[in-house]
């Protein structure tokens, strides 16, 4: 079982960018599918991205589709999520967790996912 750690965040201005990365230690993480979401103040976590175990397919949540890119590196054991064209909107604590081997990539139900991090904070200003 893989325990991810995200690191990246910060203040930023809108427009910006930020790269996150999430370091997922343990033999299985190249077998498994990785995901980030984020919650808002306020608000239920959301869906952002999620990758397969291979990195060949890649999936996006509505609001960050064309701005945010997932990647992986499976001999590092890390999923990186680079944003860009940053809102007030994006502000939130961002996520990394692993698929459950059961459930297939391209669900982006909370349930799917195990195995939570800590979140890293990401603030854009107006």
């Amino acid at each position: 079982q893989v325990q991810p750690v995200e690191s990246g965040g910060g203040l930023v201005q809108a427009g910006g960018s930020l790269r996150l990365s999430c370091v997922a230690p343990g033999s299985s993480f190249r077998t498994i599918g990785m995901g980030w979401f984020r919650q808002a103040p306020g608000k239920e976590r959301e869906f952002v991205a999620s990758i397969s175990w291979s990195g060949g397919s890649t999936y996006y949540g509505d609001s960050v589709k064309g701005r945010f890119t997932i990647s992986r590196d499976n001999v590092k054991n890390t999923v990186d999520l680079q944003i860009s064209s940053l809102t007030p909107d994006d502000t939130a604590v961002y996520y990394c967790a692993a698929l459950h081997p059961w459930a297939r990539v391209e669900n982006r139900n909370l349930a799917d996912f195990q195995s939570w991090g800590q979140g890293t904070q990401v603030t854009v200003s107006s």
